[in-house]
């Protein structure tokens, strides 16, 4: 990263900025690129002061320290090692000089892949970086060590970009803007999907209704409840726009196996299956999740108890008729994946890529930056939503949402960027609106008509909303 140091101090100074380098190195260690622009600067009489140890570099900590402005162009993309030594005391030096910090490319001691320090990292401001942002900006905790992000175009043309056909990329408003398309004005409930969704159980009632009316709020033309009789007046009331269809549960307030060959039979006339919000994982729950998800006709979405109910037999998976989406939060993750939660924290992406490669299911990891993985191995990085989404329901109004956009006949990729992306939109403008948090499932919920607008309109802004959707 010297070379674009030196040459940032080049452009500052033939613009009148007073500005000095500070080289972690001696001269004689310059090769390359670095070699030429530190001969550059230096014959435009900028002052270049050698800092090759901690010794020297002592010497110039009040100096530094003084500046009105750091620029960080210690360590680039390439690092994958602990910082250690005198670069990990010159960074922390600099993170706790209390002066405002500009990163290069990337904060120093970032890594480019998983958003984690080496060690230890620049907590910068703000960083430009070149081309294409990095994983390591957008997932957490990198995003709160890289500040405010730019990213500048360097001139790779775009033919290039869609040659090299990458892995990763980034939900955008513009891409979640193309996949919604406009009403037919004739259109009619019956021509917008049917969702079936079998959810709920004693003590989670909410959790079904709240699936159901989030598939309506997400534009599907209607949505039926496969419900536990016993509580078919509670979620009945709860969800006014949605139908039900109470099955014999013997007074438990659970769904169980012999309940399968009647659901399997509802979906003859539905687009989608919503299974698991709040069904709880008794022993027999569990047999007719696993039942639902081998012989669905219709495309499942499957959340919380379609997960847990999985979690000891993901093999169930192998003889799948329809394409499945998962939709765990990291500890039902770790548990269909038989992983700790750290260790699925630690490189999201590559956790849900290899679950969705190894068992052919579309895979949203839930959290901050959600992944959504697909069974080609491409995985896509959301930059919506907020910390005021910590509370309970959030993943069924999620839930509700794929299953709503997917029954209106949307490609199941697409469904699963709609969902994610437009759920985390609707939470940002509650936050913008509301306060940042104590808005509630349902008030996410209600404002899925309006995000879509906003989206729709392009006034609704990402925090990504400059950078290149491919990392």
């Amino acid at each position: 990263n010297g070379g674009d140091g030196f040459v940032i101090a080049r452009y500052l100074a033939q613009h009148g900025v007073d500005v000095s380098v500070y080289l972690l190195a001696e001269r004689s260690w310059l090769k390359g690129d670095a070699a030429a622009n530190f001969n550059l600067a230096e014959t435009l009489g900028i002052p270049i002061v050698e800092l090759p140890d901690e010794l020297s570099f002592s010497r110039y900590k009040e100096e530094i320290a003084g500046r009105d402005l750091l620029v960080d162009a210690i360590l680039g993309t390439g690092l994958d090692s602990e910082v250690r030594g005198y670069f990990r005391e010159v960074i922390d030096f600099m993170n706790n000089a209390r002066t405002p910090l500009f990163s290069v490319d990337i904060a120093s001691g970032l890594h480019t892949e998983t958003g984690r320090p080496c060690g230890i990292c620049v907590q910068a401001d703000a960083t430009a970086t070149f081309g294409f942002a990095k994983l390591g900006h957008m997932l957490l905790p990198g995003a709160e060590y890289t500040g405010r992000l730019s990213v500048i175009d360097i001139g790779i043309p775009p033919y290039i970009v869609q040659y090299v056909d990458p892995k990763n990329q980034l939900l955008t408003a513009g891409k979640i803007r193309s996949r919604i398309s406009p009403r037919d004005l004739q259109a009619h409930k019956g021509q917008t999907g049917h969702v079936l969704a079998a959810a709920g159980g004693i003590g989670k009632t909410g959790a079904a209704a709240m699936t159901a009316m989030s598939a309506l709020r997400a534009g599907a033309g209607l949505v039926t409840l496969a419900v536990a009789q016993s509580l078919n007046a509670s979620i009945a009331a709860q969800a006014t726009e949605a139908m039900t269809h109470p099955l014999a549960d013997d007074g438990k307030g659970f769904l169980g196996g012999n309940n399968a060959d009647e659901i399997l039979s509802l979906l003859s006339d539905k687009t989608c299956l919503a299974l698991g919000p709040g069904m709880g994982t008794e022993k027999d729950t569990e047999k007719l999740v696993h039942e639902l998800i081998e012989k669905s006709p219709v495309p499942v979405v499957a959340d919380a108890d379609g997960l847990n109910n999985l979690a000891a037999n993901t093999a169930v998976l192998a003889k799948k008729r329809s394409e499945v989406i998962f939709t765990p939060h990291p500890g039902e993750m770790a548990r269909l994946a038989d992983a700790n939660t750290a260790d699925i924290q630690a490189d999201r992406i590559a956790a849900a890529r290899a679950f969705a490669q190894n068992h052919q299911v579309h895979l949203v990891l839930k959290g901050a930056r959600t992944v959504v993985a697909h069974p080609d191995g491409r995985a896509f990085v959301n930059p919506t939503g907020n910390p005021g989404m910590a509370s309970g329901g959030m993943g069924d109004v999620l839930t509700g949402m794929i299953a709503g956009f997917l029954a209106q006949g949307i490609s199941t990729e697409s469904a699963c960027h709609l969902g994610v992306y437009l759920h985390g939109a609707a939470a940002d403008i509650m936050s913008q609106t509301r306060g940042p948090f104590g808005y509630i499932a349902t008030d996410v919920m209600h404002h899925i008509p309006e995000t879509i607008r906003q989206v729709i309109d392009g006034t609704f802004k990402d925090i990504a909303h400059d950078c290149h959707p491919i990392f």
